[in-house]
């Protein structure tokens, strides 16, 4: 009984710890970078935040195929809870080496830090970035969400694959996706975030609606399709690159933390249920969500053409 209370109970506060650890981690690696690297540099940290991704689907494909489902129901499925508790132990290490950036000591050496509670200057001053960081929030949470942590399932349960199938075909668009986001950090250093956000949303929006469509008359293009699709989801290696330049330094990590958490758990909480809803209606509701999402994602792209970033 104690079990699954227990198991519940360490994923709500792994996810608040990852909820701080993601804006951070933007914030500390964009003040450590040439401003003409942010792009590149955020977009090479969200790519290894995809890797670990890949790396959580590759165990799964392993016990999936080396253990029975019957296996896996009973003993199996804490395989990979082990392994994450070293891995959580080596990032604590590491987190522990870890120093205030440039950009952060510069404002403490001239007493240049908020002089009041820096999320009361955030909804007083900043709103307006605020709003922008939760809707590009809900586009990097929510293509996660549906193309690579649901699509498996998905894959399994519309369209018919084996289970191991499913995961190895997830485990290229990772693969793939890990590369777009490195790609759409560094055109956004290159180009602006403006014209990745409405091309790479334009080519999520035409990949995407393809591999869900034709995907059940077709089950061979499985890899190839998926793994495009994969490579457009990258396009949310922008992201921080926008959010990071959002807010000014002396409020940018509280700025940042507040609108990606909010938002991540409003869409992040919604997104399951609401793909869930329209697959009862139609085995394309994940293409269907899927293309709002790059209906937001190409609007994005004009708002930040029409302000030149």
């Amino acid at each position: 009984m104690w079990a699954p209370i227990l198991l519940l109970l360490m994923r709500v506060i792994q996810g608040a710890a990852i909820g701080g650890e993601v804006p951070g981690a933007w914030v500390f690696v964009s003040e450590h970078v040439p401003a003409r690297r942010v792009g590149y540099a955020c977009g090479t940290l969200t790519a290894g935040l995809t890797a670990g991704i890949l790396l959580g689907s590759l165990v799964a494909t392993a016990i999936n195929s080396i253990y029975t489902p019957v296996e896996v129901s009973d003993y199996a499925w804490r395989i990979p809870f082990l392994l994450g508790g070293v891995f959580g132990l080596m990032s604590v290490y590491l987190r522990r080496l870890l120093h205030e950036t440039p950009v952060f000591a510069e404002l403490q050496l001239r007493k240049a830090l908020a002089e009041e509670v820096p999320l009361k200057a955030v909804l007083r001053d900043h709103r307006g970035a605020v709003a922008l960081s939760m809707l590009m929030t809900w586009l990097l949470s929510a293509g996660i969400i549906v193309v690579i942590l649901m699509t498996p399932t998905i894959l399994q349960t519309i369209y018919g694959f084996p289970a191991a199938t499913a995961l190895k075909a997830n485990s290229l668009a990772i693969v793939f996706l890990s590369v777009g986001c490195i790609a759409a950090g560094a055109l956004a250093d290159r180009f602006g975030a403006g014209w990745v956000f409405l091309l790479g949303s334009a080519g999520l929006l035409i990949s995407s609606w393809t591999f869900y469509h034709i995907l059940g008359s077709h089950p061979d293009v499985l890899f190839p399709l998926y793994a495009v699709t994969g490579l457009f989801v990258g396009t949310i290696g922008a992201v921080p690159y926008v959010m990071v330049k959002a807010f000014p330094p002396v409020v940018r990590f509280s700025g940042l933390s507040f609108s990606y958490n909010l938002a991540y758990a409003i869409f992040g909480g919604l997104t399951p249920m609401v793909v869930t809803f329209m697959l009862k209606s139609s085995p394309m509701g994940p293409a269907w969500y899927v293309a709002i999402l790059c209906g937001l994602g190409m609007a994005i792209g004009v708002f930040l053409l029409s302000r030149k970033r």
